[in-house]
C-alpha cells in the first residue's frame, strides 16, 4: 500500500526559504516518478515539480525550488528559496500511476499525501 507523508510546511517572510519532505512508502518502482503539486484557495491544483531520473519544473518556480529524491531514505523533497507571497498554499506530493499526459496534469497521479501548508507573507 502506497503512502505520502508530507512535512516543513510553516510560515516564513517573502524572501525566505522552506524545506518540505515527502517520506514516501510502498512505492514498487526504484526510479518512481514523483511530483510536487499546490493548490491555493480557490485555485486549481498546479505542478511545481517532478522528477523521475530528471527533474522538471514550472516556470513559476525554476530557479527557485529544487527538486531531489532521497533514494536511502524514500523521501521526496522540495527547497525552496526566495519564496514569494503567491507560492502561499497547500503543497501535495504525489506519485504518478499513468504515463498518457504531461506531468503537470493532476489526473496523472495515483497517489496523494493530505498536504502541508506553505504561507508567505511581507
Amino acid at each position: 500500500q502506497v503512502e505520502l507523508v508530507e512535512s516543513g510546511g510553516g510560515s516564513v517572510q517573502v524572501g525566505g526559504s522552506l524545506r518540505l519532505s515527502c517520506r514516501t512508502s510502498g512505492l514498487s518502482e526504484s526510479a518512481p516518478r514523483l511530483a510536487w503539486f499546490r493548490q491555493a484557495p480557490g485555485k486549481e491544483r498546479e505542478g511545481v515539480a517532478y522528477i523521475h531520473l530528471g527533474p522538471l519544473y514550472a516556470d513559476s518556480v525554476k530557479g527557485r525550488f529544487t527538486i531531489s529524491l532521497d533514494n536511502y531514505n524514500n523521501t521526496l523533497n522540495l527547497q525552496m528559496n526566495n519564496l514569494k507571497r503567491e507560492d502561499t498554499a497547500m503543497y501535495y506530493c504525489a506519485a504518478r500511476g499513468r504515463r498518457n499526459g504531461y506531468w503537470v496534469e493532476p489526473g496523472q497521479y495515483s497517489y496523494w499525501g493530505k498536504g502541508t501548508q506553505v504561507t508567505v507573507s511581507s
